[in-house]
């Protein structure tokens, strides 16, 4: 009973008895300090009664990742998961066993990958679904562990495209010529931080309070998504300006798609690169107004977990992809200290002038 090493491999095996049954399992790991806690965590399970004796007969990657997809309840992340399944297969092969599926195997792909000209971050996506699937395999003990306890995601802000925060004479401009609808969802954009697709342009006016001034989010991209976020002043007298240049009844959705008024407008990316062109403003995409919302949050001291809440996320860890420090907001933070040195200056000044009276 221990570890060993086999002929072909240098990963550590680890031999002991379970159950009156001799068990030979694979550590995963090349490191022999590793491996020993590994041992040891499963010499304890044996002890208190929790070890259940992997399946003998791992599933193949494809059949796993079939019965994964069908497991999904979002469709949106269904498809982008099959995506990233399709280059899992590619590279690992269909029949290869999980088990098989090594720390060493998961560098290559990762390296074969970036190579490919792939992004990080498109890269992590593949990673993330793969660790889902071996994680699932675990809990269901089909295989002993799962080989990302000692892989690394690649690092991926320092390569994604910085977003262009809205300044707010941009916006002035952009709203003196857009259309009344993008008007209107451009401040919804601005004063809410909703997903665009997804959570502003599927918005029904059922599902905004204006009493309460307060909208209600039912269907997002997570859980964490679904939320009421409060209405700026600004936001609900624009919401309800927009509701009276429609007709009356005209649609349940907030912005209808005015030839068929029981859908809802799919996409407004021709509108918002039209309406920008005539602002004079270099082209970004409209989903950058979320994260103008959350800049301008952060820009005014908004704690980061309230951010991350208002954004529909549930934790704060993507916030710096988010929340950049807006020009304007630093500048003003410049000016202030330049009025602080000058008070202080002046107070300075007018020490060394007036001299206290000596008796």
């Amino acid at each position: 009973m221990g570890l060993y090493h086999r002929r072909t491999s240098s990963v550590w095996w680890m031999s002991f008895s379970a159950y009156g049954r001799q068990v030979r399992e694979s550590t995963g790991t090349q490191n022999k300090r590793l491996a020993q806690k590994i041992l040891a965590i499963r010499l304890a399970e044996v002890a208190e009664g929790r070890f259940n004796l992997p399946s003998s007969n791992p599933p193949r990657l494809k059949d796993w990742s079939d019965k994964f997809l069908e497991s999904v309840p979002h469709p949106n992340t269904r498809a982008g998961y099959t995506i990233g399944v399709a280059h899992l297969q590619d590279f690992f092969g269909e029949n290869t066993k999980l088990s098989d599926i090594s720390v060493a195997r998961i560098e290559e792909f990762k390296q074969r990958r970036l190579t490919a000209g792939v992004k990080p971050a498109t890269v992590n996506r593949n990673l993330s679904v793969l660790r889902r699937m071996l994680t699932l395999a675990v809990r269901q003990r089909l295989i002993a562990r799962n080989p990302f306890a000692e892989v690394q995601l690649l690092e991926e802000l320092k390569h994604r495209r910085r977003p262009h925060i809205l300044t707010l004479e941009e916006q002035n401009k952009i709203l003196a010529v857009a259309t009344p609808h993008l008007r209107a969802l451009t401040i919804l954009l601005t004063e809410t931080g909703l997903r665009v697709n997804k959570e502003a342009l599927s918005l029904k006016w059922e599902d905004i309070d204006f009493k309460n001034s307060q909208l209600l989010v039912h269907d997002s991209k997570t859980m964490a998504g679904r939320r009421t976020v409060p209405l700026s002043e600004l936001c609900k007298w624009e919401l309800l300006r927009w509701k009276r240049f429609l007709r009356s009844g005209c649609s349940a959705y907030v912005f209808p798609n005015l030839d068929r008024p029981g859908n809802h407008i799919l996409c407004v990316r021709k509108t918002w690169s039209t309406t920008l062109r005539l602002a004079s403003i270099p082209h970004f995409p409209i989903y950058y107004l979320r994260a103008t919302f959350a800049s301008r949050l952060s820009a005014v001291g908004v704690p980061d977990i309230f951010v991350a809440q208002m954004l529909g996320h549930s934790t704060t860890c993507v916030l710096p992809s988010y929340a950049k420090a807006i020009d304007e907001y630093q500048r003003d933070a410049i000016r202030k200290l330049d009025e602080l040195r000058k008070s202080e200056v002046a107070a300075t000044s007018l020490g060394t002038h007036i001299s206290p009276t000596i008796n």
